[in-house]
Protein backbone atom coordinates (compact mmCIF):
# COMPACT_ATOMS: atom_id res chain seq x y z
CA UNK A 1 0.00 0.00 0.00
CA UNK A 2 1.01 3.75 -0.87
CA UNK A 3 1.67 5.88 1.82
CA UNK A 4 0.40 9.58 1.64
CA UNK A 5 2.28 12.10 4.14
CA UNK A 6 1.02 15.35 3.75
CA UNK A 7 2.48 18.43 5.80
CA UNK A 8 0.11 20.85 7.45
CA UNK A 9 0.46 23.73 9.79
CA UNK A 10 -1.19 23.12 13.51
CA UNK A 11 -3.45 26.22 12.79
CA UNK A 12 -5.55 24.81 9.46
CA UNK A 13 -8.54 22.86 10.52
CA UNK A 14 -8.63 19.51 10.80
CA UNK A 15 -9.82 17.86 7.52
CA UNK A 16 -11.65 14.12 7.17
CA UNK A 17 -9.15 13.89 4.45
CA UNK A 18 -5.96 14.38 7.36
CA UNK A 19 -5.76 10.58 8.01
CA UNK A 20 -3.91 10.01 10.38
CA UNK A 21 -2.23 12.83 12.26
CA UNK A 22 1.19 13.68 14.15
CA UNK A 23 2.33 16.44 15.56
CA UNK A 24 5.96 16.78 15.78
CA UNK A 25 6.92 19.83 17.38
CA UNK A 26 8.43 19.67 20.96
CA UNK A 27 6.50 22.79 22.04
CA UNK A 28 2.55 23.05 22.32
CA UNK A 29 1.20 25.15 19.13
CA UNK A 30 0.68 29.07 20.74
CA UNK A 31 -2.78 29.95 20.74
CA UNK A 32 -4.30 26.29 20.72
CA UNK A 33 -6.17 25.20 23.39
CA UNK A 34 -6.40 21.24 23.25
CA UNK A 35 -10.06 21.58 23.45
CA UNK A 36 -9.61 22.39 19.65
CA UNK A 37 -6.63 21.05 18.36
CA UNK A 38 -7.18 17.70 16.98
CA UNK A 39 -4.15 15.33 16.71
CA UNK A 40 -3.64 11.37 17.01
CA UNK A 41 0.03 11.35 18.55
CA UNK A 42 2.29 13.76 20.05
CA UNK A 43 6.01 12.71 20.78
CA UNK A 44 7.93 15.60 21.93
CA UNK A 45 10.67 13.41 21.80
CA UNK A 46 10.55 13.09 17.66
CA UNK A 47 11.23 16.56 17.55
CA UNK A 48 14.60 18.54 17.22
CA UNK A 49 16.61 18.60 20.66
CA UNK A 50 16.54 21.86 22.31
CA UNK A 51 19.78 22.63 21.45
CA UNK A 52 19.37 21.58 17.67
CA UNK A 53 16.05 23.86 17.46
CA UNK A 54 18.05 27.07 19.67
CA UNK A 55 21.02 27.05 16.91
CA UNK A 56 18.46 26.85 14.12
CA UNK A 57 16.35 29.62 15.21
CA UNK A 58 19.43 31.83 15.99
CA UNK A 59 19.82 32.27 11.98
CA UNK A 60 17.61 29.88 10.01
CA UNK A 61 18.11 31.60 6.93
CA UNK A 62 21.69 29.96 6.35
CA UNK A 63 21.78 27.38 8.53
CA UNK A 64 18.51 25.37 7.29
CA UNK A 65 21.00 22.62 5.11
CA UNK A 66 23.10 21.88 8.55
CA UNK A 67 20.15 21.72 10.15
CA UNK A 68 18.39 19.02 8.54
CA UNK A 69 21.26 16.71 8.01
CA UNK A 70 21.84 17.34 11.48
CA UNK A 71 18.08 16.29 12.50
CA UNK A 72 18.41 13.44 9.98
CA UNK A 73 21.27 12.00 11.95
CA UNK A 74 19.03 12.58 15.42
CA UNK A 75 16.43 10.76 13.96
CA UNK A 76 18.16 8.18 13.00
CA UNK A 77 19.17 7.48 16.86
CA UNK A 78 15.82 8.04 17.91
CA UNK A 79 13.75 5.27 19.34
CA UNK A 80 10.70 7.77 19.37
CA UNK A 81 11.15 8.17 15.58
CA UNK A 82 11.28 4.38 15.52
CA UNK A 83 8.10 4.14 16.85
CA UNK A 84 7.03 6.41 15.41
CA UNK A 85 7.56 4.63 11.80
CA UNK A 86 6.11 0.94 13.30
CA UNK A 87 2.98 3.11 13.98
CA UNK A 88 2.37 4.56 10.90
CA UNK A 89 2.69 1.36 8.99
CA UNK A 90 -0.27 0.92 7.36
CA UNK A 91 -1.61 4.42 7.64
CA UNK A 92 -2.43 5.22 4.01
CA UNK A 93 -2.66 9.16 5.04
CA UNK A 94 -0.28 10.43 7.45
CA UNK A 95 -0.50 14.66 8.35
CA UNK A 96 2.35 15.62 9.79
CA UNK A 97 1.61 18.91 11.93
CA UNK A 98 3.80 21.55 12.87
CA UNK A 99 3.48 24.90 13.94
CA UNK A 100 5.97 27.16 11.98
CA UNK A 101 5.21 30.03 9.96
CA UNK A 102 7.80 28.58 7.02
CA UNK A 103 6.49 25.95 5.17
CA UNK A 104 9.12 24.80 3.73
CA UNK A 105 11.73 25.16 6.58
CA UNK A 106 10.57 22.83 9.49
CA UNK A 107 11.08 19.67 11.23
CA UNK A 108 8.09 18.44 9.63
CA UNK A 109 9.78 18.53 6.05
CA UNK A 110 12.53 16.69 7.68
CA UNK A 111 10.83 14.16 9.23
CA UNK A 112 8.53 13.40 5.79
CA UNK A 113 12.15 13.46 3.90
CA UNK A 114 13.16 9.74 6.81
CA UNK A 115 9.77 8.78 6.63
CA UNK A 116 9.58 8.21 2.53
Amino acid sequence: MKQTIVLKRAYEPASATDGFRVYIDRLWPRGLSHETFHYDLWDKDIAPTTELREWFHADPDNRWEEFAQRYKTELKRNQAFSVLRTTLAGKSVVTLLYSSHDPDHNNAVVVKQMLE
